[in-house]
């Protein structure tokens, strides 16, 4: 059973991921320093899986810790989800976000070659393509960015790129992940933002259970067919299904391939009103809203080609808005404080 290194294994991302490995047959070890997720995470994984997960509590910033991780498991790949990732408080704090995410990573990967563990998976971003000049959204289009978190993932993934072009032996796939919403199935584990949700779906769903008033939409003038703008939005579980195709897509391969980019979203746009209206459809729960100014830095709109991914990976998203909605209210209606029941 091949060991897969997975930091910040407890956030939502990863716990979601963590099944999806143990159903493929890897063993996964979570390094987490809990900073923006909660150790229950892995508790209800771990009875989702039927499986203990074993567990690190431990910061990529601390090298000391990482090597003595490395030295003593045989780990086979590394799915890198560790890192700061709010772009409002990336602008606040841009020494924070480039320390955690560009040093943390260069930490994780000075260990990873001291060890000879050259697999890597690594959660990037929509971010990177900043205001696309065209859609969808294909891998080889221009990158830049337009705040600190975003620029942090585009330093990285350059860094994984000379870094593939220095070291044969490396195989990097960086996924460049659209938006990510919804939850498992059993409604146990879920988006659970330590903060008023800086993303569109918990914010809904945290006004249709009450915590929140009403959910403020900015803009309503893009040029988009609703006037508000449009996304690209991928169950959480199929993005979980991704990284599973691409640890797939390193295995099948006789030789390492340098650095590979990704997109992992549906291909489709949906605008802010449609999500609202399919989560009030499908739920009947009531969301009030207001139409506010335009946020700065934002764009109209914003969604993938996967053609990348079903060619290389054997992957597609299967799960349609409306599911995505349902799973959510599941979560969010039976953990109406997150975690912190």
């Amino acid at each position: 059973m091949k060991k897969i290194l997975v930091t910040g294994g407890a956030g939502y991302i990863g716990s979601h991921t963590l099944i999806e490995l143990i159903k493929a047959g890897f063993k996964p070890i979570v390094y987490d320093n809990l900073s923006n997720s909660s150790p229950i995470a892995l508790e209800r994984v771990a009875k989702i899986a039927c499986q203990k997960i074993d567990f690190i509590k431990g910061d990529v910033l601390d090298k000391a810790l990482l090597a003595k991780t490395f030295s003593e498991h045989n780990f086979f790949a590394v799915i890198h989800f560790a890192g700061l990732k709010a772009v409002g408080e990336s602008v606040d704090k841009p020494v924070t976000y480039y320390q955690n995410n560009v040093a943390g990573t260069l930490n994780l990967l000075e260990i990873m070659q001291q060890f000879n563990v050259k697999n890597f998976v690594f959660s990037s971003s929509a971010t990177v393509y900043g205001d696309p000049a065209a859609l969808p959204i294909t891998e080889d289009m221009p990158r830049s960015t337009t705040n600190p978190y975003g620029q942090s993932k585009l330093m990285v993934e350059y860094i994984l790129e000379d870094l593939a072009k220095a070291d044969k032996d490396f195989s990097i796939i960086s996924l460049r992940y659209f938006n990510p919403i919804g939850a498992d199935v059993s409604g146990t584990i879920g988006e659970d933002p330590s903060d008023i949700p800086n993303n569109l779906m918990p914010y809904i769903s945290q006004v249709a259970v009450g915590k929140l008033p009403k959910l403020s939409v900015f803009g309503d003038d893009y040029d988009t067919p609703d006037g508000t703008g449009v996304r690209d939005y991928i169950h959480v579980v199929d993005l979980a299904k991704g990284h599973v195709s691409a640890l797939g897509y390193i295995e099948r391969q006789n030789n390492p391939f340098g650095f590979e980019p990704i997109n992992l979203g549906t291909g489709r746009g949906t605008s802010v009103l449609e999500l609202v209206s399919a989560f009030v459809r499908t739920t009947g729960q009531a969301v009030p809203y207001v139409i506010a100014p335009r946020r700065a830095g934002d764009i109209a709109a914003c969604y993938a080609s996967s053609d990348k991914a079903k060619a290389l990976l054997g992957w597609t998203a299967e799960f349609d808005i409306g599911r995505m909605c349902v799973d959510t209210w599941r979560w969010q209606s039976n953990n109406p404080n997150g975690y912190k029941a």
